[in-house]
């Protein structure tokens, strides 16, 4: 017996069945074909005695066998079958059926139809694909061994092997030269192909080039779109945020007057009517207080800085004009702005001092208070610290100006007001905005100077002044008051005693320039201040101790304007150059001459830009280390116009403004 855990040794059956399954398909398949060539037979045979000369085919016994096989062909049932199939396939699907898989999917991509082919593109390349295809292919040469590889042989080698020889005439010799003209025509005609395909390469990339472009101006005016939909967002954002404080004030108003109203008893009397000593009281106690809020309620002050910072002018070719505008009579004296598209503050000679918003190129109001022009300024946030002639300085809040950037009226609570009109509208007529939307901006006035204020700088809540009568003060904001006086005389006398102790060469004492500001420029950073005088010196003060830590000598002329961060300062004087300086080391690290005084100069992370005593601002990009000249002078030559001498310039984040002698003000990107 078998042993029960071992198989049978038998075959599967399962595959010998499907094997005898595809057998029998296939029999009946090639039975049906059988039928079909059987059928295919006799109708031809028919037909060829039919067309055959025969008088009456009808009484021919060869022609009645036909006809007789043919019914009893057609009266087979897999013959009508497979005649019906045929006559509902198409011919597509017959020529197909007689195609391999392969065949069909060579054909379908070698298939083009009629209406590409109608529709080529014409261009004006002389040459065919097949030739642009042979003058891009690799060149191939013969070995000895007749085998091709491609040619890799240095110029110089090649031209020793193909060095000509005398032709002796022989018919080998012949045929080799005219082989090798035959080469060289042929490998012209190549770098005839690739310098055609060059040139069209090129034409197709300037197209794409100039199709870039005009999705980049469509994408630029989104961004514009975009950026003034979140001006006007932002303004919403403000006056809803001014509705929210006056809804707060009135719910405390409310509250504060139901605690101070006296509540009624059941019988119709008030409590404090019953409470002894009423009659004594006096009715003036019983009336609300002002501050309770029966008076007009006062708003507290916005913020006109926007929350958002527009990057709009950072992808604007270098060197375009955003805006001009006529700021002023007369010729500009300081301008600042607080950011781009931000506020600005100008001065000028006409004694007015006028307050700008960039974003709309609107006036939002004048500055009064000073008795003389205003030499010195800097914004900083909604402040600003103005210097004048008056010896004076003032500090403003411009957060607490009565200002609708988006040209709402004036004191909407004072309808009847006539200066409660709306401001102007870029594209009319400059008109003066009203007379005391900026009457609530003073803070405090500072005074101590015997002479005119021609420099000042703030940080935090100090602040240093220079002046005209030769000495620089210290500020606490805090308090309102000068904290510390230091006479740059005195420092000067010090460096030069020292300097004759020491036998140095060092001149410390030059002349200084009566016709330019004895304090030029300063800059304040904690307890380190400079400052550039009209001696050319640019002395480090250490505002500790009060004394000059270090003293720089370079300049020949008045320093006029100067900027320092961590590492380096940059100074700029009459003597037309600008110097960098090495705060390290106390050594000049740069220098650039310039054919002008030069009167302002500030710097960013990128670009210095100056004022030199042209129609232009000068630029040097410190990235790229190239100069270049940026302002009206350059656009207007082409109109035949001569802008006005530029005089301050100020930059920040390649957003710059530059003020002219007639008064103009351009803002441009750098």
């Amino acid at each position: 017996m078998a042993d029960p855990g071992q198989k049978d040794d038998f075959p599967d059956l399962s595959s010998f069945d499907d094997d005898v399954s595809v057998i029998s398909v296939s029999a009946t398949f090639y039975r049906a074909t059988r039928g079909v060539e059987a059928f295919g037979r006799k109708v031809t045979s028919t037909a060829s005695h039919l067309i055959g000369t025969i008088a009456d085919p009808t009484s021919h016994p060869h022609y009645t066998r036909a006809m007789t096989e043919v019914s009893r062909q057609l009266t087979k049932p897999s013959l009508q079958r497979t005649m019906f199939s045929m006559a509902r396939t198409t011919p597509t699907d017959l020529v197909r059926s007689r195609l391999s898989t392969t065949e069909i999917h060579s054909r379908a991509l070698a298939y083009v139809p009629d209406e590409l082919l109608k529709n080529i593109p014409e261009d004006g390349n002389s040459y065919s694909l097949f030739q642009g295809f042979k003058a891009s292919f690799p060149e191939f040469a013969e070995d000895s061994k007749g085998k091709k590889h491609r040619r890799r042989v240095s110029r110089g080698r090649r031209l020793l092997e193909e060095r000509p020889t005398t032709p002796d005439g022989t018919p080998e010799s012949v045929h080799r030269i005219k082989k090798e003209k035959s080469t060289m025509m042929h490998q012209l005609e190549m770098l005839s192909i690739r310098k055609n395909m060059a040139s069209a390469e090129i034409k197709e990339i300037d197209a794409k080039l100039e199709n870039l472009v005009g999705m980049r101006k469509i994408i630029l005016e989104r961004l514009a779109g975009l950026e003034k939909d979140e001006a006007l967002l932002e303004h919403d954002i403000v006056e809803v945020e001014t509705r929210l404080e006056e809804a707060q004030e009135m719910a405390a108003e409310a509250a504060s007057i139901a605690q101070h109203t006296p509540a009624r008893s059941e019988d119709g009397q008030n409590e404090d009517e019953t409470a002894p000593g009423f009659m004594s009281q006096s009715i003036y106690e019983k009336l609300p207080s002002v501050s309770s809020g029966s008076g007009p309620i006062k708003r507290k002050p916005r913020s006109i800085r926007r929350k958002s910072a527009p990057i709009l002018h950072e992808h604007f070719e270098p060197g375009s004009m955003i805006r001009s505008m006529r700021a002023h009579q007369d010729s500009i004296t300081t301008l600042d702005f607080d950011a781009p598209f931000g506020l600005m503050v100008s001065a000028a000679m006409d004694d007015s001092v006028r307050v700008w918003d960039l974003n709309a190129g609107r006036c939002i109001g004048l500055l009064d208070g000073h008795t003389a022009s205003v030499r010195a300024l800097q914004v900083e946030d909604n402040f600003l610290a103005t210097g004048s002639m008056d010896a004076t300085i003032r500090l403003w809040d411009l957060s607490k100006a009565h200002y609708d950037p988006q040209g709402s009226s004036f004191g909407k609570e004072e309808e009847d007001d006539e200066d409660a009109l709306a401001f102007e509208n870029p594209s009319d007529q400059p008109v003066d905005p009203p007379a005391n939307s900026m009457a609530d901006c003073p803070l405090f006035t500072l005074q101590a100077h015997l002479d005119e204020i021609t420099a000042l700088h703030f940080r935090g809540n100090v602040l240093v002044s220079g002046s005209a009568d030769k000495t620089l003060r210290q500020w606490d904001l805090e308090k309102g008051r000068c904290v510390q006086t230091l006479d740059v005389m005195w420092a000067a006398a010090q460096a030069t005693a020292l300097s004759h102790d020491n036998d140095t060469w060092r001149q410390t004492n030059k002349a200084a320039d009566t016709s330019a500001d004895f304090v030029g420029a300063l800059q304040v950073f904690e307890s380190a201040l400079a400052c550039g005088t009209a001696d050319g010196m640019v002395r480090l003060w250490d505002l500790r101790s009060g004394q000059v830590h270090r003293s720089l000598v370079g300049h020949t002329g008045p320093v006029t304007c100067l900027q320092f961060d961590d590492v380096h300062l940059v100074t700029g004087s009459l003597d037309r150059s600008i110097r960098i300086w090495d705060l390290r080391t106390g050594s000049i690290y740069d220098a650039y001459a310039y054919d002008n005084p030069i009167t302002s100069m500030m710097f960013d992370q990128r670009r210095i830009v100056a004022a030199a005593g042209e129609d232009v601002v000068k630029v040097y990009d410190k990235v790229e280390g190239r100069h270049w000249d940026c302002g009206a002078g350059i656009t207007e030559a082409d109109e035949a116009k001569s802008p006005a001498i530029v005089e301050q310039v100020r930059i920040r984040d390649g957003y710059m403004v530059e003020g002219r002698r007639d008064g103009v003000v351009g803002v441009w990107t750098c």
